[in-house]
């Protein structure tokens, strides 16, 4: 695996302090939303005890979230100034948050309650995580965008392994609720960290230039639709997120009922997968210099079916070899997966103007979701029939498909560099003749 040592050396936009604040906020705020995903279900369970069903509610709480607000909360990105936007959001979640350690100290605390805290921390995440994508353009330049998001999705890398880590034993050191609290301090420190970034912020458009939400939502698809690259990047995040929807719900089930492996052994497996993202992250550049943009996108795509296929061959004999497979899942997959978020990231906001960045990426986060979503109920629909293994085959191949899908199109031989000037005012007719270039 080869890899950028300017990852860890102090230079680039390690120099730029602006982009440290936003990356210590950005960061943070990823360290808060993991630990959230994982101490809400705690709760529910052992503070609550509550029933299986009611713990998949309250996860599809989340996902629906996104759904109902994503091409919405695009518009919003764009017609107001992304810093506030951040800084507003994290505040919220950890007002939200705060209450459901506050209700447990006073023995009011039900499962009602940890519905809507899901809900709306997964509305306030949307805004943020669509703001924050939107955000990076504007506070470097465009060749700085893949040192950037490397650098971005490399420490999250580490912050999701870090929250995996630290929910379980918070929860178990402070009660599920307690663990919370903390929860709540890590957006404060987002906010404040991103509200110390001194750059200034291009102004949004006027008001009286703005459309209707509906016409300007609309903008924004066809932006996707009439530009081939944006579509093929579309249809292959689609085809992986429908197949992490697939097999993302049976993996525990798999390893935990039919290969045997307990929660502890499943914990150390997992946080190889942390690492190895990172490991990813730094290397998302070079493979971007030697296989071009669509290319590394391509390639990573491949790595992360490859790797689940891996998984699905695990025997159930021979625990040795078992455990051997479930890491070379993490080995393969993960990293494949983080080189191609972060190629295709950067190409997307290279492509994007800037007054449709929101909408654009609320675009694809909207498809991801809706996807990963038909993902678990096709899940759901199977799983009983051919059983977790089959599912895990046929999840990774929906992702090979995606990388095929990418690897057969103009996108491979295209780069970063094929650029549409983000301050140009980008009409239909735009779109057909910069898409015909290719």
């Amino acid at each position: 695996m080869h890899y950028n040592p300017a990852m860890f050396k102090f230079g680039g936009l390690w120099k730029h302090p602006d982009f440290v604040r936003l990356w210590a906020g950005q960061t943070v705020s990823v360290f808060g939303s993991l630990t959230t995903g994982l101490a809400l279900p705690f709760t529910a369970v052992v503070f609550l005890d509550a029933a299986g069903w009611q713990v998949a509610l309250l996860a599809t709480s989340n996902v629906l979230a996104g759904i109902s607000v994503g091409l919405f909360a695009g518009v919003w990105v764009d017609r107001l100034r992304r810093r506030p936007i951040m800084i507003a959001t994290d505040l919220a979640r950890a007002a939200i948050i705060a209450s459901v350690p506050l209700a447990a100290l006073f023995d009011v605390l039900y499962m009602p309650q940890l519905y809507v805290v899901a809900f709306a921390t997964g509305v306030l995440t949307t805004f943020f995580d669509i703001s924050y994508q939107s955000y990076l353009p504007t506070l470097v330049t465009e060749e700085e965008l893949l040192e950037g998001n490397s650098k971005l999705t490399g420490s999250a890398s580490v912050a999701e392994a870090g929250a995996f880590g630290a929910a379980g034993w918070l929860a178990q050191l402070l009660t599920a609720p307690g663990a919370m609290v903390i929860d709540a301090v890590t957006f404060l420190v987002s906010a404040f960290s991103i509200a110390g970034i001194k750059t200034d912020e291009p102004p949004p458009a006027p008001a009286e230039q703005r459309e209707t939400v509906r016409a300007e939502i609309v903008e924004g698809l066809r932006t996707i639709a009439h530009d081939s690259r944006q579509r093929t990047m579309a249809g292959s995040w689609m085809c992986m997120s429908l197949g992490t929807g697939m097999f993302g719900g049976v993996i525990i089930v798999f390893v935990t009922r039919d290969l045997g492996f307990s929660p502890g052994a499943q914990g150390l497996i997992y946080a190889i997968g942390g690492v190895t993202s990172l490991l990813g992250a730094m290397s998302a550049g070079w493979f971007r210099r030697k296989l071009g943009a669509g290319g590394a996108m391509a390639f990573g795509m491949a790595m992360g079916g490859a790797g689940v296929l891996a998984m699905a061959g695990a025997p159930t004999s021979m625990l040795w070899l078992a455990a051997l497979m479930l890491i070379a899942q993490q080995v393969i997959s993960d990293p494949g997966w983080t080189i191609y978020d972060i190629n295709m990231v950067s190409l997307r906001q290279s492509i994007t103007p800037d007054r449709l960045m929101g909408r654009v990426t609320s675009a694809f986060r909207f498809s991801g979701l809706v996807a990963s979503l038909g993902g678990s109920l096709l899940t759901v629909a199977i799983i009983g029939p051919v059983g977790p293994r089959w599912v895990l085959v046929i999840g990774a191949v929906v992702s090979l498909l995606g990388a095929l899908l990418v690897f057969l199109s103009p996108l491979r031989k295209a780069d970063a560099e094929i650029a549409i000037d983000p301050k140009a005012t980008l009409t239909h007719t735009h779109i057909v003749e910069v898409t015909d270039e290719l």
